[in-house]
């Protein structure tokens, strides 16, 4: 299986091919995160981990179209970003997205009216919401999971009080690769 963890920072992930901005981490290719495509081939990968990176990239949708270009059909890209009620959010000023569990709807079939923004399709797999201990002990944490209208009630009207602390989204990509930057997307440059 061939994975891809992009920003691995120091922490990559075994048996994984490890990209990164910093010379100091434990990268194989040194490459700027935020400069597409990288240096890869369309659907060379099986899986990719994007652990604590999408938030530091300027453009989600340009980043999210180059990990549909690298993942094989059938493939999986896997997420991991703070929720953006928790302060780690906010308190890292690298930090340029804030994100809640429905950030990526606009890359699924449920896009909100909003399925225009990208020709990256993805079906999502799974949505899992961390939130503080004190939530999780009060089972909190088990309801926004394990029932999406919870969650979404969660996301609407009780998250700034039972605050949330990460995400983890797991995709699968739809469709032919689309090169980040491609025709549909709304970045400005190709």
């Amino acid at each position: 299986m061939r994975i891809l963890d992009v920003g691995c920072g120091i922490n990559k992930y075994p048996g994984a091919i490890g990209i990164d901005r910093n010379p100091a981490s434990r990268a194989d290719v040194i490459c700027e995160l935020d400069h597409f495509p990288y240096p890869f081939a369309d659907r060379t990968f099986d899986q990719l981990r994007a652990i604590h990176v999408i938030e530091h990239l300027s453009d989600v949708i340009r980043a999210m179209e180059e990990f549909h270009r690298l993942v094989r059909t059938g493939g999986r890209v896997r997420i991991e970003t703070p929720h953006y009620t928790d302060f780690s959010s906010f308190c890292d000023p690298t930090h340029k997205h804030h994100l809640n569990s429905f950030s990526f709807r606009y890359f699924g079939e449920n896009h909100g009216g909003f399925g225009y923004y990208s020709a990256a399709k993805f079906r999502e797999i799974s949505v899992r919401v961390k939130t503080l201990s004190l939530w999780r002990w009060l089972g909190f944490e088990f309801l926004i999971n394990r029932f999406p209208r919870f969650r979404r009630f969660w996301e609407h009207y009780l998250c700034y009080v039972v605050r949330g602390k990460a995400m983890e989204f797991e995709f699968e990509p739809l469709g032919p690769a689309v090169p980040a930057g491609g025709p549909a997307s709304l970045s400005g440059t190709p």
